[in-house]
């Protein structure tokens, strides 16, 4: 217990901790530099001074002076900063050199390193437990009694005395390590759905992820359609400025030759009557009566050529002038037909998964594994026939659409001939009619029965978008080059489930489509 003691006279009262650096005023009263140190700038707004410990009064700051002797017990008393970390808890019995405590006395509130453990008592009542500092929560705060039951009614750990005579006389209590297992039983009950509730945090945090990860893919995604779209309609919106600017200047010059040519035509006609006036002038000047009366006649000149007078005003009426309504309406027309085809659910709509119906497919279609190429093939497939097979290179899709709104994507071959399109399945498995999109020797054309569209000479584009709004009756293709463009629309009104519908056909075989995921 000496040990205790000479801890406690080592130890600052402002900073509870062992000296660093003593100093001692002049009342007498050690405690570390730094700390007396703030203490006094603390004052000094006070304009008086005094002794943390006696409470001394001093009229001016007090100096102070280092306590050399102190400080040499400090530096044997506290470890090297090289090995403090290593001792952990340190023996209370070695004062010169700290030496790792190796068990602690509850009763004593001591820590004993091997050597001092040797000659502690070994009594019953010196209960030994692993090195801590903290020993005095191991005691009764009543009766400083050693801590051995736990009352579960009011949950606090007692002592013998608190069980015979104190409060919890009469209550139901349990040794330390029984209600330490029992609690430690409901500890682990907690950590389980602790532990299933983190992981269950966990995957939400990954699907969140997940989330994020996907959204982000589809904005991007979107991002360049969106700007291949308006890259796209500002090249054609170009194309319809120079055109509407090439007509203007097409009209500007019609109208300038028809002026210009009226004005040579009135500039000749004013250069002749200039010459008759000059004439009559001089004959009105000339005094000789008879060189008057037997000159030229020019009474009749006035009333001569009102029919070229008439054609002129006739040309200029008609000439008339540019027209800005009709070109407005031009403009307009044909803008509204460039933005009409604009199709926002090209963008926003994930495409549907297709698969083909292996059941419908011409026996001279390869249908792969995956369900979404389907090849010409000069080998016979040998499928059954059914009623719901097709014997025209064809092959429809598994899924039929009754509602809402649709978009897939289709890769086609190089080479060889290909329709797209939608077909009505019947009740009997036949299907028909159809709305599709043609590419015949790289000519585009868009047929439903005998109705056909020309849309293009010249189809070289190998990734088609098809896009079905059943309730507005549009069926929609886009061609999904650099830019997409619009190729047609069909509008109708759809009265049973459609189905896709694919149909190949090339000579060598070298025909096919792919169904994009």
């Amino acid at each position: 217990m000496a040990s205790t003691d000479l801890r406690e006279e080592l130890t600052c009262s402002i900073c509870l901790n062992i000296y660093r650096d003593p100093v001692t005023l002049s009342c007498g009263h050690n405690f570390c530099r730094d700390c007396i140190d703030r203490v006094l700038d603390s004052q000094r707004r006070f304009r008086t001074y005094s002794c943390p410990d006696c409470r001394r009064n001093f009229r001016q700051r007090p100096s102070w002076c280092r306590n050399v002797a102190l400080r040499g017990i400090v530096q044997h008393f506290q470890p090297s900063p090289g090995r403090q970390g290593e001792v952990g808890v340190p023996c209370t019995y070695c004062l010169l050199h700290p030496v790792p405590a190796v068990m602690s006395c509850v009763l004593c509130e001591a820590s004993l390193c091997a050597k001092h453990l040797e000659v502690h008592n070994k009594s019953p009542e010196h209960v030994f437990i692993h090195p801590t500092t903290s020993l005095k929560n191991r005691k009764c705060s009543a009766h400083k009694k050693i801590l051995e039951y736990y009352c579960p009614q009011d949950e606090v750990c007692i002592c013998v005395y608190c069980r015979v005579d104190g409060d919890h006389n009469g209550h139901q209590v349990q040794s330390l390590d029984e209600a330490s297992e029992v609690k430690k039983k409901k500890l682990t009950q907690i950590l389980e759905t602790l532990t299933s509730k983190k992981k269950e945090a966990e995957k939400q945090i990954q699907d969140l992820h997940e989330s994020l990860r996907k959204e982000v893919e589809k904005a991007e995604k979107i991002k360049g359609k969106v700007t291949a779209l308006f890259i796209d309609l500002r090249r054609q919106l170009e194309i319809l400025e120079r055109g509407a600017l090439s007509e203007i200047s097409r009209r500007e010059q019609q109208v300038s030759d028809v002026v210009l040519d009226l004005i040579q035509q009135l500039e000749t006609k004013k250069n002749h009557l200039s010459r008759k006036m000059g004439q009559i002038e001089e004959l009105c000047k000339t005094t000789d009566p008879i060189a008057v009366l037997q000159g030229p006649k020019y009474e009749n000149i006035a009333h001569q050529g009102p029919e070229d007078e008439d054609l002129c005003d006739q040309k200029a009426k008609d000439l008339g002038q540019l027209d800005e309504g009709l070109i407005h309406k031009t403009i307009h027309k044909q803008v509204s037909e460039l933005t009409s085809h604009v199709n926002p659910w090209l963008f926003f709509l994930d495409p549907v998964d297709l698969l083909l119906d292996v059941n419908t497919a011409a026996s001279n279609l390869h249908v792969s594994e995956d369900l979404k190429t389907a090849t010409m093939t000069c080998v016979d497939q040998k499928r059954s026939l059914c009623s719901a097979r097709s014997n025209k290179n064809e092959v429809f899709s598994t899924q039929g659409f009754s509602s809402g709104q649709h978009y897939w994507e289709v890769d086609t071959s190089k080479w060889g001939n290909w329709r797209l399109g939608m077909s009505y399945r019947h009740e009997n498995g036949l299907f028909g009619p159809s709305w599709t999109l043609w590419r015949n020797c790289n000519q585009c054309i868009a047929v439903h029965k005998s109705n056909t569209v020309h849309i293009s000479d010249h189809l070289y584009c190998q990734r088609f978008g098809v896009y079905l709004n059943y309730e507005a009756g549009r069926l929609s293709f886009y061609q999904l080059d650099d830019p997409i463009r619009h190729l047609h629309t069909f509008t109708t009104t759809f009265t049973k489930p459609l189905h896709a519908s694919f149909w190949l056909h090339s000579k060598d075989n070298a025909a096919w489509v792919k169904i994009k995921s």
